[in-house]
């Protein structure tokens, strides 16, 4: 009975959250900034509200599956922000849903992330091939598009919703280089060999299937090819993001070690996040 309350929430909080989208983004490309900050304030109310109600985490949880190969996985109760299934130690977080977009599209955000700065420390060529994995809104892959005159962008979600925003947006803005795809929670839907960068910002941690998803990225890369991971710092407790949303470099090297990825380095230039490089041991 209790679930299909919250179905029928879901149901009620996206039709009110899509339509609150969709003007915000319309009325922020208007030369009316009054009511654009007006709707960006009450998407953000909303989106808090719909957080409170269901008791998660930013967003609308993911439903998760049940079916964990226990020599990967392991299950326990999960905890407030958490979905019970545990990975190399760590419990996977719940994924911020539709709902946070308008978290995701902040206008503190540059402030408190300093998003610049890591797309500056890509060091993209006009020619990359990049997949932006957990693209929410598109906030960096719209960013990074034009910076590729001669690749591309793959915005990877499980959220057709977010998709349907990132479309909307790269319409409004005549970006015509970003290519959505809508992914599963085990596969990116990727070609082997198609990308030169897979990059993931605040996204790993919620992987539902992270050994799965990182293999068929692996595969995914072109020779020199690389993976990028960028998360909140656990070793820093200044940082006021909550637990499971946050992860230590010891923790990631050691989950990408176990895919068969090597660390090159950590560019130590963002206010709240590693910036994490790795490369595939075999193609070294």
């Amino acid at each position: 009975m209790r679930s299909h309350f919250y179905m029928y929430l879901h149901s009620v909080f996206w039709d009110i959250s899509s339509n609150l989208v969709k003007v915000y983004f319309e009325k922020s490309l208007s030369q009316d900034t009054s009511i654009g900050n007006y709707l960006r304030l009450m998407v953000i109310l909303f989106s808090l509200l719909c957080c409170f109600l269901l008791n998660i985490t930013p967003g609308l949880a993911i439903p998760v599956s049940n079916n964990i190969s226990p020599s990967i996985y392991s299950q326990k109760s999960p905890s407030v922000d958490g979905i019970g299934k545990v990975y190399m130690g760590r419990e996977i977080a719940r994924v911020m849903g539709h709902t946070g977009a308008g978290w995701l599209e902040r206008p503190s955000r540059e402030v408190e992330e300093a998003p610049s700065k890591l797309i500056a420390a890509l060091a993209l060529k006009p020619d990359d091939v990049v997949a932006d994995i957990g693209a929410g809104t598109g906030y960096i892959s719209l960013q990074m598009a034009p910076l590729l005159s001669r690749g591309k962008v793959f915005a990877v979600d499980v959220q057709p919703e977010m998709l349907e925003i990132i479309k909307y947006l790269q319409t409004e803005k005549n970006i015509d280089n970003v290519e959505t795809i809508l992914a599963t929670p085990k596969n990116p839907r990727l070609s082997p060999h198609s990308i030169d960068l897979a990059l993931m910002v605040d996204v790993y941690h919620e992987l539902e299937y992270p050994q799965e998803m990182m293999e068929k990225i692996i595969t995914a890369l072109k020779p020199g090819g690389k993976v990028v991971l960028v998360e909140y710092r656990a070793e820093n407790p200044l940082v006021m993001i909550k637990r499971l949303h946050k992860m230590s470099q010891k923790q990631v090297k050691r989950e990408m070690q176990a895919v068969g990825l090597k660390w090159i380095e950590t560019k130590n230039i963002l206010p709240q996040q590693h910036l994490m490089v790795f490369t595939p041991i075999s193609r070294e």
